[in-house]
């Protein structure tokens, strides 16, 4: 996934913890705000130190992004997306993870249908 896609500033994590709205399982919490202007989505993650050690946390980022990047097409433009890692995320295996974002993202409704992609 390119860094232009990322969301990197703490202003702007603050900005969708407060006005975006926030779905969740037990795995994963997304915040989601909208912003038509954008014509891409961006992607911020949140892996507490509360999960492992440095390796363990980077290892979980790596699989949301991926996970994200094969789930592109289908997830909508122009929103933020804020994911934090749970710690149940830590004992999951990458296709674990991607189906457990599919259905966070799911519930939030962000995901186009196959029909409905670009």
């Amino acid at each position: 996934m390119k860094k232009e896609f990322r969301i990197k500033k703490n202003k702007e994590f603050q900005i969708a913890f407060k006005k975006g709205k926030s779905f969740a399982n037990r795995q994963f919490i997304i915040y989601v705000l909208g912003k038509p202007e954008q014509e891409k989505f961006r992607i911020g993650l949140s892996v507490s130190k509360k999960i492992g050690n440095s390796v363990m946390r980077n290892r979980i980022k790596r699989c949301i992004r991926q996970a994200i990047f094969e789930l592109q097409d289908q997830v909508k433009d122009g929103q933020d997306y804020v994911i934090i890692a749970r710690k149940p995320a830590a004992e999951m295996d990458f296709h674990e993870i991607k189906s457990s974002l599919t259905h966070v993202l799911k519930v939030s409704k962000v995901l186009r249908k196959n029909s409905e992609s670009k």
